[in-house]
């Protein structure tokens, strides 16, 4: 039988950079002795006012059909979440999605296709690859050096831009480094993407996750206005990932081209979700700032829980709920030394292959664990790490 071109180009793009996490869960359901490091699913519930606030509008019979846009108390408080940032915010630079993945397979439909490119720094989130191909074009990598703390830098942009290139992706507060750009940094990369026409596709969704360092946007430069479509969502910032419900915000002209694919893919996110996350957008909940401290301060024990592990090195995070570690002085690569931490400890965390040729020395571990897990797992990373400095030994 025949099959769109669409099905070949994905093939290798989905579940398969999860195989690892796939394993041990299967393993963890067996009843081994796993901690699970590799997702980012916030250990904290929602807060329980959101709940109430959903159950509320499902009694109300707000289970009908939706707005193609988003639900009017929905998109009313994204204008004003970001009109706060930037003055000449409104509703028509408002599009409610089901999660920033949806956002962003919708935006780039609409921005791109078969000759176009896409430029993303590298490490990247596994699944902006599947994204940019979904469409028909390709990736072009920005290279981001742990040298520069993963920070993508202006002139390392300019020189990876080919003629085909049409968007930049971009990631702040980053994933899977916790890299977050400074506003300097971002007026030097937008006079990049002004010079070459490029659309500035910005990836915030760890927004209220920043620990010491000040969140910076493109959004937030008028200079910048007409090229940047920002996509974020509840999942991280409230804990509520499961929930499925994000957004775009992008030129008045953007939305409105971009509303007719919206609406053919779905027409519009369950109306009691939107109650919700209208809820959410207008009324002070702590779950961010109780989540910033846990994972600062877990970032904290592996750096000094693994400080003593030979052929290991933690690369503390700006943001976010991972961190990463530098596992290059073992002899391993990443995929190599987190099959055999799974294997050989029961801790599972994501190679960095997952997420970029930059990222193949490393691992990628989630903070979204209790203290007394993160300490453990530590131990455990240790012990092997120092089981393969004495086999290097012995072998030499």
């Amino acid at each position: 039988m025949r099959y769109a071109s669409i099905t070949s180009r994905l093939a290798d793009l989905g579940s398969g950079k999860w195989t690892l996490h796939i394993r041990a869960r299967q393993l963890k359901a067996e009843g081994a002795d796993i901690i699970e490091l590799t997702i980012g699913e916030p250990d904290l519930p929602p807060d329980r006012s959101l709940l109430d606030e959903c159950q509320r509008a499902m009694n109300a019979g707000r289970y009908r059909y939706s707005n193609g846009r988003g639900e009017p108390a929905v998109v009313a408080a994204l204008a004003e979440k970001y009109r706060r940032r930037r003055a000449d915010a409104t509703a028509e630079n408002v599009l409610c999605f089901p999660g920033t993945q949806t956002a962003l397979f919708a935006v780039m439909l609409g921005l791109v296709e078969a000759g176009d490119a896409v430029l993303v720094g590298d490490p990247l989130y596994a699944t902006y690859e599947g994204v940019i191909c979904s469409t028909g074009a390709h990736h072009v990598l920005v290279p981001l050096k742990p040298e520069f703390g993963f920070h993508m830098r202006a002139e390392d942009l300019e020189k990876a831009i080919t003629p085909e290139c049409r968007v930049l992706l971009l990631n702040t507060p980053h994933n899977p480094t916790g890299a977050v750009l400074t506003a300097a940094e971002i007026a030097a990369i937008g006079e990049v993407a002004r010079r070459h026409d490029l659309w500035i596709v910005c990836d915030e969704v760890y927004e209220e996750l920043v620990f010491d360092a000040a969140f910076a946007s493109p959004f937030d430069n008028p200079d910048l206005a007409e090229r940047t479509v920002v996509v974020s969502s509840i999942s991280k910032s409230h804990a509520a990932p499961g929930f499925r419900s994000g957004w775009a915000i992008g030129p008045a002209e953007f939305t409105n081209r971009l509303l007719p694919i919206s609406e053919t893919m779905f027409f519009g996110v369950q109306p009691f979700i939107a109650d919700m996350t209208a809820y959410a957008l207008t009324h002070e909940i702590d779950t961010a700032k109780k989540m910033r401290a846990a994972y600062k301060r877990r970032a904290g024990r592996i750096v000094d829980g693994l400080a003593d592990a030979p052929g290991v090195f933690v690369l503390p995070p700006e943001a976010g709920m991972f961190t990463l570690i530098d596992v290059a002085g073992t002899g391993l690569s990443g995929e190599a030394f987190a099959w055999a931490l799974l294997e050989e400890e029961g801790v599972a965390v994501m190679p960095g292959s997952s997420f970029g040729e930059e990222a193949q020395n490393f691992l990628r571990v989630s903070l979204t664990v209790p203290d007394c897990d993160i300490d453990e797992a530590c131990r455990r990373i240790g012990s092997l790490a120092e089981r393969l400095t004495a086999r290097r030994e012995r072998r030499a």
